[in-house]
């Protein structure tokens, strides 16, 4: 999607926003995910939340080994609680996408940092555009919600992939979203832990689904509750997923790089071996000779790999959109399902 589309169907979320109301949509089931690593202190107000601003959605908390009494709160809040054995939020959002059947999925932390009281305007919005993914952007005025460190990595990182798969989004690393089930079922989630927002932005990328972002507000965490979220390790985390993303979703890209990498090294090595031929007829220096020959059938390589891998790469795209388009549109098949005899 080119940038004036991007800016067109961006206007049209702010416009929809505004007049949106509380959906008509007894007929879609909606499940809301919330997982969950030790949040005993917020996940009562999370679940009262959105049962207030979501009367007829299905409640999901998953806690992933907590060690306080996060799971028996939410069962005593009406939750539907699900254990996630394996440590982390991609893997707990990976269960969650597996397990789960709805037409709409709302996926939030457990933390008390989102406004539930966006959610029908979200789920509206995805609904009556016919969108695949809804962002809650975060907007606060407190850095004691939204650290500076924060602000600059998320910045960082979304410029990273807004250069590397197009620019679409302005906080990639939200964890307030609402997808359609199309989105769900097509989406192969690879990552282990707060990788999964970039995952997930990603393949609304690489898939040309629609998708926009509106603003929530964003408040800081309840009194005695911590942030699982270590800035510099998994902002390196989340770095290296997008080397990866970028190596497996655009491999020419990634692999003329490498390959150009080998020629700048080749060039530089080779520069003086033929200086010193030139001008004297000879080659003193050999292993500058044998190295930058190496260098050059290494980038020959590289790009060999990049040319059979994007190849690959398009293979698997289309067996995604293949799982995407095997789900219907989620009103047209609700409706479809209330007339079938």
């Amino acid at each position: 999607m080119g940038n004036r589309a991007t800016a067109q169907l961006t206007d049209w979320a702010a416009r929809a926003v505004k007049t949106a109301r509380a959906p008509a949509v007894s007929p879609v089931r909606i499940a809301v995910l919330a997982p969950c690593l030790n949040e005993a202190h917020s996940i009562a107000q999370v679940i009262a939340g959105f049962r207030a601003a979501l009367p007829g959605a299905e409640i999901y908390v998953y806690d992933n080994n907590s060690s306080d009494q996060t799971a028996q709160i939410a069962r005593d809040e009406g939750a539907n609680v699900r254990p996630a054995a394996l440590k982390g939020k991609g893997n707990t959002v990976r269960r969650m996408f597996s397990d789960i059947d709805a037409d709409v999925y709302l996926l939030v932390d457990g933390d008390g940092t989102y406004d539930c009281t966006a959610a029908p305007a979200m789920i509206s919005l995805l609904l009556e555009g016919g969108l695949d993914m809804v962002c809650g952007r975060r907007v606060t005025d407190d850095d004691a919600a939204y650290r500076t460190g924060h602000r600059f990595g998320n910045r960082m990182l979304t410029g990273m992939v807004d250069r590397l798969f197009g620019r679409r989004f302005e906080d990639m690393l939200t964890g307030y979203r609402v997808f359609s089930r199309r989105f769900v079922k097509s989406f192969p989630a690879h990552s282990a832990g707060f990788e999964i927002e970039t995952e997930l932005t990603v393949h609304a990328l690489r898939m040309r689904l629609p998708a926009v972002e509106i603003d929530t507000r964003y408040v800081a965490r309840l009194d005695g509750s911590e942030s699982k979220l270590h800035t510099v390790r998994d902002g390196l985390r989340i770095v290296r997923m997008i080397g990866l993303l970028l190596r497996d979703e655009r491999p020419l890209q990634f692999f003329s790089s490498v390959a150009g990498l080998f020629v700048c090294l080749a060039a530089i090595l080779a520069a003086p071996v033929f200086k010193d031929y030139l001008a004297f007829g000879q080659v003193p220096r050999m292993p500058s000779l044998i190295a930058s020959t190496g260098f050059g059938v290494s980038a020959l390589l590289s790009l060999a790999c990049g040319l059979i891998l994007d190849v690959l790469s398009r293979a698997r795209l289309e067996q995604r959109y293949f799982a995407y388009l095997a789900v219907g549109p989620t009103l047209e098949r609700r409706q479809a399902q209330r007339t079938a005899p």
